[in-house]
């Protein structure tokens, strides 16, 4: 594929306009001057040495003013240079002396002094020109008879004709008086190249501009000049770049090797081409930088759009959030924000080009947050007197609430807005105008599922009923669709976020196995053991935070289970509220958790959603901290069947099955407890135990 946007040049250079030049027949420097004045021109250039400044003691000239115009110098019709005319502006500074005889008498000095206040005024004037790779500076002489001395006041310019300077090339002029009583004026002009001069084919290095030609040879590219052997020019062929100055990549010299010259053409081929805009945007990334912030990453400029849209799960498209947000105009490479107050793993950006394709999608949050959540977004329009409407968003449109359509969401709408009513939804954006609101779908999605199960299980018990006939296969079909049962149960089960101190591998251990025990009921545990790879990406407080919002707002349990460690680290953070030295793990969420679980126990939040616990023979719950327990505590696994029970749904409290359930935890629990206890290789009693424990028996 041809490469994406290379600029072919024969020349690099600015077309600033075309001018239209006077002509200088011969080779010789001259002057002139406002009338009044006279100059003259020293014959030979001279030093540019400018020298220190030096006090007038009288009236001088001095230069206030530089003025340029480019002209023709020209030798033939057809062969000129082009030439810097400098104009230089003076002016009458500085006062005569008061005499030392007027000053002492009061009166008037001597006649013979008055005749310096009236004579003429002398000046040696220097311009300096400096264009790369020459430079050199020009000595005027000029003379201001006494009836234009005017104090402060401008008494005309004298005028150089010329320096030759390169076509396209910079130049500084400077100028000041020998010797200097001010500082130097200073000008500095870029001067135009060949496609900025009206008069071109009167200069020979500006004749013939090569014909140049791109066309396509399958996927490659072909540079075809139209040029004639006469001709000698370097092609470059070199990146136009975001920022900077343009970056060679090639250089070929068609003829020998040549002497300074301007700048004849330039061509960006492939400005228009489709194929290089594909090759571009299929480099292009986009990088999420903050929760706000985020930036379009390419090679090249490119002219794009794009708005924040919303991603449902199932495959449908991403629909954009325009209106009540709008396309935005980017810039490649430049840091950009979103208006928005919370991150969703449904937000995605899309990007489009100038011929409005779709280019780009990406859902940046997904990598932070999660995969896509099963949420409905909710748009909130303000009108006047405090007028509020909404409707939620799905493939179809814009649903407004209550509605009597067909949709789920028109089905669910009173339910939704209660939802919003409560603060179980999450606001993303927010202005005078409106707001845009996540409200989750997952309770709703479960009830939608109940009939599903419902004949599902009748059809179940209907094949069971046939294979009882069948007495030899019976039981094996039993066993499967027991399995499958509890399957389905445990993914309605309620969820339960599960927080300790990783006091060492062992103990996580025994808190894996105990985790992993509780899936096997209708429950959904999430522990940072099994998140480690989002909780380095997150970091432990917003991982903390996400998972318990996400528990509390299903109507779930947070459990803390505390170990000696726990303990010595609720303690010290109620007496300082400062970490316990070496608690620095970057795995360890329950010393993330604090700072968000303790205002919830200290304003009276926790019951009902906190539960407490500890294992037999590691620690007593009287030695739990008193805040802690003004929920329920369990010692593990002895309590077990309460411990159940205030996990599970109310609809699941029953007596046999929460005996059962507790049965196989307990059995599940026993290996690792053995091996935390009494680690192999260990004598005697084993490992010891904590604070308040007993004697461990």
């Amino acid at each position: 594929m041809p490469v994406p946007w290379f600029l072919l040049s024969l020349a690099l250079g600015r077309s600033p306009m075309v001018l239209p030049l006077e002509r200088l027949v011969g080779p010789q420097d001259a002057t002139h001057c406002s009338p009044g004045l006279s100059c003259h021109l020293w014959d030979d250039d001279i030093l540019c040495l400018p020298g220190d400044i030096v006090p007038a003691l009288g009236p001088v000239l001095v230069p206030t003013h530089l003025q340029t115009e480019l002209v023709l110098r020209c030798g033939k019709e057809t062969d000129c240079d082009l030439c810097v005319r400098v104009a230089v502006h003076l002016a009458v500074h500085g006062h005569w002396e008061e005499h030392e005889d007027e000053k002492k008498f009061g009166g008037a000095a001597d006649p013979g002094l008055e005749k310096p206040r009236n004579a003429s005024l002398q000046a040696q004037v220097v311009l300096s020109f400096q264009a790369y790779p020459t430079a050199r500076c020009v000595l005027l002489e000029v003379q201001v008879p006494a009836a234009l001395v005017q104090f402060g006041q401008s008494v005309g310019s004298v005028v150089y004709d010329c320096f030759e300077a390169a076509l396209g090339s910079e130049v500084q002029i400077w100028s000041y008086t020998q010797p200097r009583y001010e500082k130097k004026l200073n000008l500095t002009q870029q001067l135009p190249d060949c496609r900025g001069l009206e008069v071109r084919n009167s200069i020979r290095s500006c004749w013939a501009l090569p014909w140049l030609n791109v066309s396509a040879d399958g996927d490659n590219a072909r540079l075809v000049l139209n040029v004639s052997e006469e001709q000698h020019f370097s092609l470059f062929l070199y990146w136009k770049q975001v920022q900077g100055p343009p970056k060679p990549w090639w250089q070929k010299n068609l003829v020998w090797p040549l002497e300074l010259d301007s700048f004849r053409t330039n061509i960006c081929p492939f400005r228009e081409d489709p194929r290089a805009h594909r090759n571009l945007w299929r480099a292009a990334r986009l990088r999420l930088l903050t929760l706000q912030s985020w930036r379009l990453e390419a090679l090249c400029p490119l002219p794009a759009e794009a708005a924040l849209c919303w991603q449902a799960p199932g495959g449908d498209p991403c629909q954009p959030l325009v209106p009540p947000l709008s396309w935005e105009n980017i810039t490649v490479n430049k840091v950009l924000e979103f208006p928005l107050l919370e991150g969703h793993p449904n937000l995605c950006v899309q990007q489009v080009n100038s011929w409005e394709n779709l280019q780009l999608q990406e859902c940046l949050w997904a990598d932070s947050l999660g995969p896509l959540n099963d949420d409905v977004l909710l748009l909130e329009t303000r009108g006047p007197q405090n007028n509020r409407s909404f409707c939620a968003l799905e493939p179809s449109g814009c649903t407004s609430l209550p509605s009597r359509a067909s949709t789920m969401a028109a089905r669910l709408g009173e339910y939704l807005l209660q939802d919003l009513q409560s603060g179980q939804c999450l606001q993303l954006w927010n202005d005078d105008l409106g707001a845009l609101w996540a409200c989750p779908m997952d309770k709703y999605s479960h009830k939608r599922w109940a009939l599903v199960w419902l004949a599902c299980l009748l059809f179940a018990a209907a094949l069971s009923l046939f294979l009882l006939l069948r007495k030899d296969h019976a039981k094996g079909w039993l066993r499967l669709l027991k399995q499958d049962v509890r399957k389905g149960a445990a993914a309605r089960g309620r969820a339960a976020l599960l927080l300790y101190s990783a006091d060492d591998s062992s103990f996580e251990r025994l808190v894996g196995a105990l985790a992993s025990a509780l899936c096997e009921l209708p429950l959904r545990v999430a522990v940072d053991l099994w998140s480690r790879r989002e909780l380095s990406a997150q970091g432990p407080v917003a991982w903390f935070h996400a998972q318990r919002r996400q528990t509390l707002q299903e109507g779930g349990m947070v459990v803390l289970l505390f170990s000696p460690g726990a303990v010595a680290l609720c303690s010290e953070w109620l007496q300082d509220g400062m970490s316990v030295p070496g608690a620095n793990c970057p795995h360890d969420a329950f010393r993330a958790s604090l700072s968000c679980v303790l205002p919830d126990f200290l304003q009276g939040r926790a019951s009902g959603r906190y539960v407490a616990a500890c294992f037999d023979r590691l620690l007593r719950p009287d030695a739990v901290p008193a805040l802690f327990r003004t929920v329920p505590v369990f010692s593990l696994p002895s309590q077990l069947p309460d411990f159940l029970g205030a996990l599970q749904r109310p609809s699941a409290l029953r007596p046999r099955r929460l005996r059962e359930s507790a049965e196989q935890v307990s059995r599940a629990l026993q290996p690792a407890l053995e091996s935390y206890f009494h680690p192999p290789g260990t004598p005697g009693q084993g490992r010891g135990v904590g604070p308040g424990t007993g004697d461990g028996t």
